[in-house]
């Protein structure tokens, strides 16, 4: 595959040096979400086909901790056009998310998030990544960012029957919970990965804190907090 040119590597290296105004700032910050323009500049067509980012970015996160300098690529499938809470949106079937490891002047992919919506059935219309929740912050205190996502689609009933993912990844594993929301107690349902009872309490912590915030915003049904 090609690789980057010279001016390429140094709009990367400038990245790493260079905030929202454009001064040098020391420290850096551990996440911020980029530009559209800083995206174009980090994400040349080699690397999209390399990786195979064929979806809109709906936006990128970089973040830094000891081990360097990652891009997290949040891609959604954009495939129509319709209306939710009386306002006109993008619908997407499928959403992809990609964890880019800065190697050199080069990129490695750290791992790769794929979903979609229930297929062959009209009881989903869109799924999408809910950016006001996710959250890059090293939960564990090894000195490594814990990504954190949070997705959802939107049901027949908009929020009240769709469902809502967290993903974490923690020490190179992925740790997922599922849950199916209703207004009704007898169809709401949540599942947890194996080994989730493992993830450290500062997180679980978060991931009830965001649960609460989802409830108290009207975006999903849960069984009561412990």
């Amino acid at each position: 595959m090609p690789k980057y040119k010279c001016f390429a590597s140094i709009c990367l290296a400038a990245l790493l040096l260079i905030g929202p105004t454009g001064r040098s700032q020391q420290p850096n910050p551990i996440v911020r979400a980029l530009s559209t323009s800083e995206i174009n500049e980090v994400l040349k067509d080699s690397v999209k086909i390399k990786f195979k980012l064929s979806f809109p970015i709906s936006q990128v996160y970089r973040y830094m901790d000891k081990s360097g300098t990652y891009f997290c690529v949040l891609m959604e499938s954009h495939d129509s056009i319709g209306l939710t809470e009386g306002k006109t949106d993008t619908f997407s079937r499928n959403i992809k998310a990609v964890d880019l490891k800065l190697d050199g002047n080069n990129f490695a992919k750290v791992w790769e998030l794929n979903d979609h919506i229930v297929k062959n059935d009209e009881k989903e219309y869109a799924i999408w990544f809910w950016k006001s929740y996710l959250s890059f912050e090293d939960y564990d205190g090894d000195g490594l960012v814990d990504p954190f996502l949070v997705y959802g689609t939107w049901g027949n009933d908009g929020y009240d029957n769709g469902r809502i993912k967290f993903i974490i990844y923690l020490k190179g594993k992925k740790f997922a919970m599922r849950h199916q929301s209703s207004t009704f107690d007898e169809l709401r349902s949540t599942e947890f990965d194996a080994g989730f009872d493992t993830v450290p309490k500062k997180l679980q912590d978060e991931m009830n804190a965001k649960i609460a915030k989802i409830q108290k915003e009207n975006r999903g049904y849960f069984y009561p907090l412990p």
